[in-house]
């Protein structure tokens, strides 16, 4: 199983002078469930080199078993310090894509038209596609067919304007994603807020929140092994 793991190059959060990038349990937990599986993973992001990890992600209550397992873990931060640039990427050397969350997906790859590229391949060649939290964000310019968004008439989640509400940047993101999901037709559900629901739709598997990053990659495994 050869695993492609996006994320996100954007550190800022908007104009507010807050760092953001990726949520670090977003990242560990579903990077240890494919480790653990005995998957080949690449991780890449649009710049390359070091993504951004949201500080916040890092604070002693934000701790879970994955992240404080990546911090003594010398070959894994090694390997999130050199991500490959995502123009140097071949969807098809992979049989699986999965993007972590964080805010700053938000920003950069729900613009950025090599990750929307990505995506396309993938879904043409029937292979899994995953993402966590704020990072289905990155289907907000995936058009499968004239006027047909990938995630248009099928179940997905994300990250709940509730949520974004409870963290107060309702009125600093780009858009609100729960919004964006259901304007391209995207049978949006959700669970309690911070509570793990995962959506599995064929081979698109979207988790809602940072308690789902782990039940989604665990889903995405499943998927891979199904076929």
């Amino acid at each position: 199983m050869k695993i492609l793991m996006v994320l996100t190059s954007h550190d800022q959060m908007g104009d507010t002078g807050h760092k953001t990038g990726f949520w670090l349990e977003e990242f560990t937990a579903p990077f240890y469930v494919f480790k653990d599986a005995g998957a080949d993973i690449t991780l890449a992001s649009p710049k390359g080199g070091q993504p951004p990890v949201d500080p916040n992600s890092e604070a002693e209550d934000a701790l879970t078993d994955s992240t404080r397992r990546f911090m003594a873990d010398t070959h894994a931060k090694e390997m999130l310090a050199s991500t490959k640039k995502l123009a140097d990427v071949d969807m098809n050397q992979y049989d699986a894509i999965f993007y972590p969350g964080g805010h700053g997906p938000l920003w950069d790859l729900a613009e950025d038209e090599k990750s929307v590229a990505l995506i396309k391949t993938a879904y043409e060649q029937d292979k899994v596609i995953g993402a966590v939290c704020h990072a289905p964000a990155v289907f907000k310019n995936v058009f499968v067919k004239p006027d047909q968004n990938i995630v248009g008439g099928r179940e997905v989640t994300g990250f709940s304007n509730t949520e974004e509400e409870a963290v107060q940047l309702t009125n600093i993101v780009p858009f609100l994603l729960e919004d964006m999901l259901k304007q391209n037709n995207g049978r949006y559900s959700r669970g309690d807020d911070w509570a793990p629901h995962i959506v599995v739709d064929g081979k698109l598997i979207t988790g809602q929140n940072p308690a789902s990053s782990e039940g989604a990659a665990k889903a995405v495994l499943q998927a891979l092994q199904e076929g």
